[in-house]
């Protein structure tokens, strides 16, 4: 069993049983479009949340326990949305793309190894201008209590430097058991990438 499905026998401290503030956010700034794809869906609140507002979401993740409690959460409560257990470093294997992706706390548990990895993945199931948005713990977040990586500014326009433009890193919240309650939480990164059109030369103007 792995860590995360072990986790997910009980409940892990980023479980909070609500979407997170910033998706929330994003999804009243009608800034989340189209086919939605929730990359490491945990047990599904972001997923489920973004599905109510009538959108076609499907939640990957590979803790088949987590996938199990998501599907459990979307029948109770009469929303549909799909979701599969799913390797985040195949996304192909998926076999469609979508016009948006989301990742809430999935970056940061990478290895420096595995960044291009998932970035070159992520660029085969979005569209050219598709979006992808991801908050991660920043390394403005305490160590004291350990948790995953702290990612940086640099190190996020680092993964997503080829054919990739990264409109936004603006500091957020990452809601969690250990951070209290909504409006609180860990210091983090939420970070807004297009996939570029490489067909096309890089606009000049463009998002900043």
């Amino acid at each position: 069993m792995s860590f995360f499905d072990a986790a997910y026998q009980g409940t892990p401290p980023w479980d909070i049983g609500r979407p997170q503030d910033a998706f929330v956010a994003l999804a009243e700034a009608g800034e989340i479009r189209g086919s939605v794809l929730d990359i490491g869906c945990g047990t599904g609140e972001n997923a489920l949340y973004l599905a109510s507002r009538g959108l076609e979401v499907w939640g990957v993740d590979l803790a088949p326990t987590a996938i199990e409690k998501a599907r459990a959460k979307a029948k109770a409560r009469g929303v549909k949305a799909t979701f599969r257990i799913a390797d985040a470093l195949r996304l192909s294997d998926l076999g469609r793309t979508f016009d948006t992706a989301i990742d809430s706390g999935l970056f940061h548990t990478f290895s420096d190894e595995e960044r291009p990895r998932f970035a070159t993945g992520l660029a085969r199931i979005l569209p050219p201008e598709g979006r992808y948005f991801m908050m991660c713990f920043s390394e403005h977040e305490p160590a004291d209590w350990g948790g995953p990586r702290r990612v940086t500014q640099a190190e996020i326009r680092a993964a997503f430097r080829d054919g990739w433009h990264v409109d936004s890193i603006h500091e957020a919240r990452f809601g969690t058991h250990l951070h209290g309650g909504p409006g609180t939480g860990g210091h983090a990164w939420l970070a807004s990438i297009t996939r570029r059109d490489q067909t096309r030369p890089p606009s000049r103007g463009g998002r900043s």
